[in-house]
């Protein structure tokens, strides 16, 4: 629902059929409409709003444990996914007098359901190619229902981790979706592992494009050295290059890229924009009018950012923040090319091996030409406006986002982006404050765990204001 709500395009919003329960008030004034929460709910029932059935008034540990389980006994068979049980003070006088810490009210808890288990087999494991030439295996599974929905692969991340769980072909394994997400196996059942069942050895080529693997030293993951000979890694960059994150190319899937590749009409991204009318109308399923629609989003896309641009390139290990810091620290596309390591390492959080990826891309020649092609192309963006650092209360901060938040998330990073934070994707020493909405998982245990400053958005506000 939220990534529904969160669409560019209203009218794909407006053909999923949203819904919601409602499950209390904002301020009321001047008086309260009632004195408990159940009550409330009451009200809300009464006026024709939907509400859930399922809420229910229990009284002391004993009742909630009940609640508890019986709601997990429920949860495959209600028609929408839950991952657990909100608990909350019903007395609305009593919610008031307990009030809130920064991150969560202390009348409310919420008590998360155990990740579901599976058994199933492995039927084979596979190695996948990425964007940057990872080699990840993937396990093959007999299709088993688990967390509300059917998993037949999971990912197996890469050789250390299969050697370490020793997960083999025709092995019945423990799976799971891990923050009821992402497929996992968990674990081997190993009294049932057949005779013959042999260990999985890293291949020596690349599976598409015949390539030399290699492991560099000190690091897990394996890489097919093909870079963009490799159709795969071709066809992973074109799909990042037109990420709505990236340079946000409406219409561009993947099925889409993997006919261009495969047909020969795109080996790179500035090959996009030499398409054609006729080129694109006579793929499958690809219409006149597809292909006009297309034509257009890509002549709309020319009108970017520099931070965007330099995402959209896949330069390894720069992400959109080290892209946001990138474009900062240098305004120029032209004096971020001419940039050796030492100046590289100057920009805020841009350590040793990023500015060696970042420099060893600049300095390859298949990869200036393809910028060239794309400026060529008509592909701008603004002039790059830095400010002092003097003149911005978060310069030099380093802030990361989890939870729900009242505004969209990307709206609240670039906010904080302007007044000078470096916003990151991940909790570590190095992180300043952790802005942490409703439902915050993981990364608020870390956090607290490091001792990092955890705010709300009535805690950031005032943050700000000390600052100015």
């Amino acid at each position: 629902a939220a990534g529904s709500l969160r669409q560019l395009d209203p009218r794909l919003t407006a053909q999923r059929p949203l819904s919601f329960y409602a499950y209390g008030f904002g301020e009321v004034v001047p008086s309260p409409i009632a004195e408990k929460q159940s009550a409330s709910i009451g009200r809300l029932q009464q006026w024709g709003l939907p509400v859930s059935p399922l809420h229910q008034v229990v009284t002391g540990v004993e009742g909630c444990i009940d609640y508890f389980q019986r709601m997990l006994q429920q949860r495959d068979a209600l028609p929408y996914e839950i991952d657990g049980v909100v608990f909350k003070v019903d007395n609305l006088d009593l919610q008031q007098q307990l009030g809130s810490v920064s991150r969560a009210p202390r009348w409310a808890i919420a008590y998360k359901f155990p990740a579901q288990e599976e058994m199933t087999q492995v039927e084979s494991i596979e190695f996948q190619v990425g964007r940057t030439g990872a080699i990840t295996p993937v396990a093959r599974l007999t299709p088993v229902f688990v967390g509300g929905v059917t998993v037949s692969n999971a990912t197996l991340h890469n050789m250390d981790e299969v050697m370490r769980k020793d997960v083999r072909p025709g092995d019945t394994v423990i799976v799971r979706r891990a923050g009821d997400v992402i497929p996992e196996v968990v674990s081997v059942v190993a009294d049932r592992r057949q005779s013959h069942a042999d260990r999985v050895k890293l291949p020596s080529a690349c599976p598409v494009c015949g390539s030399d693997i290699i492991k560099p030293e000190g690091e897990a993951v394996a890489r097919c050295s093909g870079g963009l000979y490799c159709p795969a890694q071709r066809k992973q960059s074109l799909k990042h290059f037109a990420s709505r994150k990236a340079m946000d190319i409406e219409g561009l899937g993947d099925k889409l890229v993997d006919q261009l590749v495969e047909q020969a009409l795109v080996d790179n991204p500035a090959d996009l924009f030499k398409l054609s009318l006729e080129q694109l109308s006579g793929l499958e399923r690809m219409a006149e009018k597809s292909a006009q629609n297309l034509l257009q989003a890509l002549e709309k896309s020319k009108s970017t950012t520099l931070d965007r641009f330099l995402f959209a390139l896949g330069i390894r290990e720069v992400g959109e923040a080290t892209a946001q810091s990138l474009a900062s620290q240098f305004a120029t596309l032209e004096a971020l090319e001419q940039a050796d390591e030492e100046a590289l390492q100057e920009t805020p959080d841009v350590g040793p091996i990023v500015a060696a990826h970042t420099h060893s891309f600049f300095r390859q020649p298949h990869n200036r030409e393809v910028i060239e092609q794309l400026i060529d192309a008509g592909i701008q963006w603004p002039a790059v406006e830095v400010q002092p650092a003097v003149q911005q209360p978060l310069s030099g901060k380093t802030v990361v986002i989890t939870g729900t938040l009242s505004k969209p998330r990307d709206e609240i990073k670039q906010a904080l982006q302007a007044l000078g934070a470096k916003v990151t994707g991940s909790v570590s020493k190095k992180t300043d404050y952790l802005l942490a909405g409703e439902e915050a998982g993981s990364k608020l245990a870390k956090a607290e765990k490091l001792g990092v400053a955890v705010l709300d958005e009535a805690g950031l506000q005032d943050l700000l204001a000390q600052n100015q």
